[in-house]
């Protein structure tokens, strides 16, 4: 059941990804109330602002990570321009600021051209962030690139397209304070029983009252399991998103939450009646 739950909004979560991607900075809040709007009526309310809110955030990291890669690229360039304009075999001088040269001739020429690469890489990034444009992979790049590498993986090719699969499920809810167990989507009991809201095309293999579906499984959490358990006790939002290992054969349950801010004591009320050192 969980595996058809997150194949079905695995593949809502990729459509509204690929929307918010084609949106680019023309982007604002009435583009998300109508993708929200729209995913609704495929799913739940509850579901729709999970999956809008994942893809908001996933094109957000992408944008960060444009940003990464430019500096990278910009920084690479001007290292290799700086090294191109000194003489062969010249020593570098710190007091100076001058890079060291090149050992070799064909070493300066191979460094030319990757320093024509680098700029006709940059010309394109730039061109991206300029548009709004990002480059995203449901999965994992690198789990897409393992494709053309099974052997080298160890992987067979069903054992690769498992994982694939897995990974573009999506089985996420944030928590919501004042609802029981702090989320109504994903709800995670004291005693470690766990429910689902099901989605609308989904509703009618519920076992349970209001469209949820309950899981024979239950959950422990072994580290930070008493404060875990004192929020949930108390409704407060606890985020919850549901992973399948497929190499182990299990899944897995991963809790969140914002920790309340800690009081800070003033150095000078600490050391108001002294102190021992």
């Amino acid at each position: 059941m969980l595996a058809e739950v997150g194949t079905f909004l695995g593949s809502l979560a990729a459509a509204d990804l690929a929307e918010r991607s084609r949106q680019g900075l023309a982007h604002d809040a009435g583009g998300w109330a109508v993708r929200k709007r729209e995913l609704t009526g495929k799913s739940s309310a509850r579901w729709a602002g999970s999956i809008t809110k994942a893809s908001h955030d996933q094109w957000a990291l992408a944008r960060r990570g444009q940003v990464a890669h430019l500096a990278w690229l910009r920084g690479q360039i001007a290292s290799i321009e700086a090294r191109l304009a000194r003489p062969l075999g010249a020593k570098a001088d710190k007091r100076e600021g001058l890079a060291r040269g090149y050992g070799s001739r064909a070493e300066w020429h191979a460094k030319s051209r990757r320093l024509h690469a680098l700029q006709d890489r940059l010309a394109v990034v730039e061109a991206d962030w300029a548009a709004g444009r990002v480059r995203v992979v449901r999965g994992g790049k690198r789990l897409a690139s393992t494709r053309h590498h099974l052997q080298a993986a160890g992987l067979s090719e069903q054992a690769w397209r498992a994982g694939w699969q897995a990974a573009r499920m999506f089985l996420a809810a944030d928590g919501e304070s004042g609802k029981r167990c702090g989320n109504e989507t994903i709800r995670v009991t004291d005693t470690g029983h766990i429910s689902l809201k099901l989605p609308v095309p989904l509703a009618h293999r519920a076992n349970a009252p209001h469209g949820r579906y309950v899981l024979d499984a239950t959950v422990r959490f072994r580290h930070r399991g008493q404060e875990w358990r004192d929020r949930i006790t108390a409704n407060r939002a606890v985020a919850y998103r549901i992973h399948h290992d497929v190499l182990r054969g299990r899944w897995y349950v991963t809790a969140s939450w914002q920790p309340a801010a800690a009081p800070v004591l003033p150095l000078e009320a600490a050391l108001a009646r002294g102190g021992v050192v």
